[in-house]
């Protein structure tokens, strides 16, 4: 179900994770070993803050159907752009139809979002949680997915006040309005949130048995236990990656995700929070 990347710290040129690396996003879309499904070529999106970017200020975006792989578009974009914080995304449809408006991250105002993984019988749950979102955002809901109806839950919620809180009581909703019709684990996935300044990174299922999700270690650490990696140069002290799967085959260098857990990544680098539980 999907395969996901999020960067932030220096401005870095995109392309360097999600086209050149060892295990880059795009070779994902071909072959993803840790992944739900090998391939994942129902489309893509890349969003990013601009280099110059101010705190408030919308991040711009580009997505497409076309497979990741097979996008020139795309090559052109992420080895053009340098940004200090990016999302990419790469689709594998669960059923949702092949558009646009379904390719992930999704945007509000200075927010972005995108998920890994499923609502559980989202067809049975579609009408009440859709029903719940504000009625100010539902006009903005263009995209026919789970996911989507998912961010706009935690916007009503209070995802700009409180991410964490907005996006466990989005979750609560889902999984009691699926447990009334009978499905037992309504909620899986791995969520990326930012405002912009901030990622906020979940990995959560009702289930216990959540996609995988890792992020990088610190990089002057990581220049220590391989001096001899080049490309390590590209990156500034400051850069954190969070992934759906490694990026590389180097031990030590990306740090699962455990279950339920968000993990917050700022100034001062990662913290970790217990996020929900599942069976709460």
């Amino acid at each position: 179900m999907c395969r996901w990347l999020a960067y932030t710290g220096e401005p870095l040129q995109a392309s360097t994770v999600i086209l050149d690396a060892q295990h880059s996003l795009v070779a994902q879309s071909l072959d993803s070993p840790l992944g739900n499904e090998t391939v994942n070529g129902d489309g893509f999106g890349f969003g990013w803050y601009p280099e110059n970017a101010h705190a408030g200020d919308a991040p711009a975006f580009f997505r497409s159907i076309e497979p990741a792989w097979n996008d020139q578009n795309l090559r052109e974009l992420t080895r053009s752009v340098r940004s200090p914080l990016f999302f990419s995304h790469v689709r594998a449809a669960a059923g949702p139809p092949i558009q646009q408006t379904n390719c992930h991250p999704f945007r509000h105002q200075n927010w972005m979002f995108m998920h890994n993984g499923f609502l559980d019988g989202f067809a049975k749950m579609k009408r009440d949680l859709t029903f719940a979102v504000d009625p100010s955002l539902y006009p903005a809901i263009l995209g026919t997915t789970d996911s989507e109806v998912l961010f706009n839950l935690a916007l009503t919620f209070g995802l700009t006040d409180d991410p964490i809180a907005a996006m466990g009581e989005a979750i609560r909703m889902v999984e009691a309005v699926g447990r009334e019709r009978g499905i037992a684990f309504p909620m899986q996935g791995t969520l990326a949130v930012t405002d912009g300044v901030t990622v906020w990174a979940f990995r959560y299922s009702s289930q216990g048995r959540t996609r995988t999700l890792f992020h990088s270690v610190d990089v002057d650490t990581v220049r220590e236990m391989y001096p001899g990696a080049e490309r390590l140069k590209l990156f500034g002290s400051r850069a954190r990656l969070i992934v759906s799967e490694p990026l590389n085959n180097l031990p030590g260098v990306f740090n699962a995700v455990p279950e339920s857990t968000v993990a917050v990544v700022d100034a001062s680098g990662y913290h970790h929070e217990p996020f929900l539980a599942p069976n709460d």
